[in-house]
C-alpha cells in the first residue's frame, strides 16, 4: 500500500449490525460483505452518537458530537463553518461524494467534495438559497432517462418507492451502485488520475419502507429471530413502552405507510414479513457493493485501496415490538463497522467503538494528524495492534427533540425528552434521562437487554461510577443536559 492510498467509505442506512455472517448472522445473502469481512479488521460493538439519521451522518464526516455540530435533529443543515472529512482532506486527495447527504442542499456540491452525485430531493424546499431550489437530485434525471417520473419534492423517497415497483436498477441503491462504478472505472483515465482519491458512497437502504425488489428472497416463516422479538419492553423507558404499544397495535411510520407501505403488526405473520422485506433490502445493498468492488478489482486500484463499511444507525425490526430508531437499544445504536487495509490482516477486535472516530482514522490513513478540535480518535493504533479498546467509554445520545410525527401525541412527547448513555469498555450499559425511567443494562449476560437492572440495590455503585464517566465527557464536549442525580 502506498503511503497516499485511495479510500472508500461506504455507508449504508439503518442497517444493524446483526446483517452480516461476520455478527452472527450464518442465513443473510450478503457474499460481497461476507468476503469483505474476512479480509477486514471487524470491530465487534460500533455505536453511532445519535441514532437517527442527520445527526448521526453529522458526526460520521466531522467527528463532532450532535451538540458540537449543532445538528440535534434531523431537517437542520450543517453550518457552513463546520469542517467535514472533505474539507479536511489533505489537497492531493481528490474526494467524490455520492448518495445521501441528509446535512441541506442536498444537490448542491459543497464541504470540500470535488464530485458530487445526489439522491435526495425531498429537502429542496428547504434549500438555505433560492437558486439551490431549482436543481434537482441526480438520480431524477436518472429515474426520467428510464422512463419513470420522479416524485415531487414535496415527497420523500420513503414515502413514494413502496409504490413505485421499481426494479433493481432504478432503485436509488442501484443508482448509486452504477455512478460508483463508473466513477473507479473512469478514474484512471482522468485529469486527475496522478491523485489519490477519498469516496464516500451513502446508501439510502435498507431503510424503510419495509419493499422492495427482491420481495420473497426469504421466507417470513422460517426467519431466525431472538429473545426480543415482539417482547414488550416492560422494565425500560416509559417511551419505548409507549411506541412498543403502538407499533404491536398496528401502528406503523406514517411516512412510510402514507405512500402504501403497509403491514399486519398485530400479528406475528405481518411482522415476519416486514422483517424478512428489511432483510432482503439488505441483499439488494450487497448486490451494488459488490459490483463497486469488482471494478476496483478491474481497474487494478484494490490493491491500493482502502474500504471502510459501517451504518448510519439501525433497525428495531420488531425487537422490544418496536420499529425503525430513535432508540438507544443496541438493535438502533450498534451498527457494523468493517475495515479493510491491503497489507493488514483480518481480525476482530472485542470491546467497543463510537463513529465520532471517523474522521481522525481517515485523517490518520492519509498520513495527516488529527485536529484539535475534533472530539474522536484514530482507530490506527488500534487497527494496528498497538493499543486496544478493553478501557474505551462510548458515549451515545438523544437530544430530545422529535422531527416529525411518530404515531401519538404521548409518543411525540416522551421523545421530547433527552438522553444520555454510556457503554463501558466492561460491556455495560447506562442510559439517564431526566424526564423518564432510566435503564442499565449488562451487555455480557444480557446481550438482548431484556432487564432493566437500573432500580436493583446491588447495581448502585456501579451506577454512581458510570455516571461520573457521562459527566467527565460532557465538560469535555461542552454538553449541558441536565442528568438526573443517582
Amino acid at each position: 500500500m502506498s503511503d497516499r492510498p485511495n479510500i472508500l467509505f461506504i455507508l449504508t442506512d439503518q442497517q444493524r449490525q446483526d446483517t452480516m455472517a461476520c455478527y452472527g448472522n450464518d442465513w443473510i445473502q450478503t457474499p460481497t460483505l461476507n468476503t469483505l469481512a474476512d479480509e477486514s479488521v471487524v470491530f465487534e460493538n460500533a455505536y453511532v452518537s445519535q441514532p437517527v439519521c442527520a445527526p448521526s451522518r453529522a458526526t460520521i464526516m466531522t467527528g463532532l458530537y450532535p451538540q458540537s455540530t449543532g445538528l440535534h435533529r434531523n431537517n437542520i443543515p450543517l453550518p457552513r463553518g463546520a469542517q467535514t472529512i472533505g474539507d479536511l482532506a489533505p489537497d492531493d486527495y481528490y474526494c467524490a461524494h455520492m448518495g445521501k447527504w441528509h446535512l441541506g442542499d442536498d444537490a448542491i456540491p459543497q464541504h470540500g467534495f470535488d464530485h458530487w452525485k445526489s439522491i435526495e430531493d425531498f429537502h429542496r424546499p428547504r434549500f438555505t438559497k433560492r437558486e439551490y431550489r431549482s436543481v434537482e437530485a441526480d438520480y431524477n434525471h436518472y429515474l426520467r432517462e428510464n422512463g419513470v417520473e420522479p416524485p415531487p419534492p414535496t415527497l420523500s423517497y420513503e414515502g413514494w418507492v413502496a409504490g413505485a415497483n421499481l426494479p433493481e436498477h432504478l432503485t436509488q441503491a442501484g443508482y448509486l451502485g452504477k455512478v460508483a462504478l463508473e466513477f473507479i472505472r473512469e478514474y484512471p483515465e482522468s485529469d486527475h488520475s496522478d491523485r489519490p482519491w477519498l469516496a464516500f458512497v451513502n446508501f439510502f437502504e435498507p431503510h424503510p419502507p419495509y419493499t422492495g425488489p427482491l420481495n420473497g428472497l426469504y421466507d417470513p416463516a422460517e426467519l431466525p429471530v431472538g429473545p426480543g422479538f415482539l417482547k414488550r419492553p416492560d422494565s425500560g423507558s416509559l417511551v419505548n413502552r409507549l411506541r412498543a404499544d403502538h407499533y404491536m397495535g398496528g401502528g406503523l411510520n406514517p411516512l412510510g405507510e402514507a405512500g402504501g407501505d403497509n403491514h399486519d403488526t398485530t400479528t406475528e405473520a405481518g411482522w415476519r414479513k416486514l422483517r424478512s422485506q428489511y432483510f432482503d433490502n439488505v441483499t439488494l445493498v450487497d448486490n451494488q457493493i459488490a459490483k463497486i468492488i469488482s471494478a476496483l478489482k478491474e481497474t487494478g486500484q484494490y490493491e491500493n485501496t482502502i474500504i471502510i463499511f459501517t451504518s448510519e444507525h439501525g433497525e428495531m425490526a420488531g425487537d422490544h415490538g418496536m420499529l425503525e430508531k430513535r432508540s438507544l437499544y443496541e438493535e438502533a445504536a450498534r451498527v457494523p463497522l468493517l475495515m479493510k487495509l491491503p497489507g493488514v490482516d483480518h481480525k476482530r477486535v472485542p470491546g467497543s467503538v463510537g463513529l465520532v472516530d471517523m474522521v481522525p482514522t481517515i485523517l490518520e490513513m492519509m498520513g495527516e494528524s488529527t485536529p484539535d478540535h475534533l472530539q474522536g480518535n484514530s482507530l490506527m493504533p488500534v487497527v494496528n495492534g498497538d493499543a486496544d479498546l478493553d478501557d474505551n467509554d462510548v458515549f451515545v445520545q438523544w437530544n430530545g427533540m422529535g422531527d416529525r410525527n411518530l404515531g401519538s401525541p404521548a409518543i411525540n412527547r416522551m421523545v421530547s425528552v433527552p438522553w444520555r448513555s454510556v457503554i463501558t469498555g466492561d460491556r455495560w450499559k447506562l442510559n439517564l434521562s431526566p424526564g423518564d425511567q432510566c435503564e442499565l443494562y449488562n451487555l455480557n449476560s444480557d446481550p438482548h437487554e431484556l432487564m432493566n437492572l437500573f432500580d436493583m440495590p446491588e447495581h448502585k455503585d456501579r451506577i454512581r461510577q458510570m455516571a461520573s464517566r457521562l459527566r467527565v465527557w460532557q465538560a469535555e464536549v461542552n454538553d449541558d443536559i441536565t442528568l438526573p442525580a443517582v
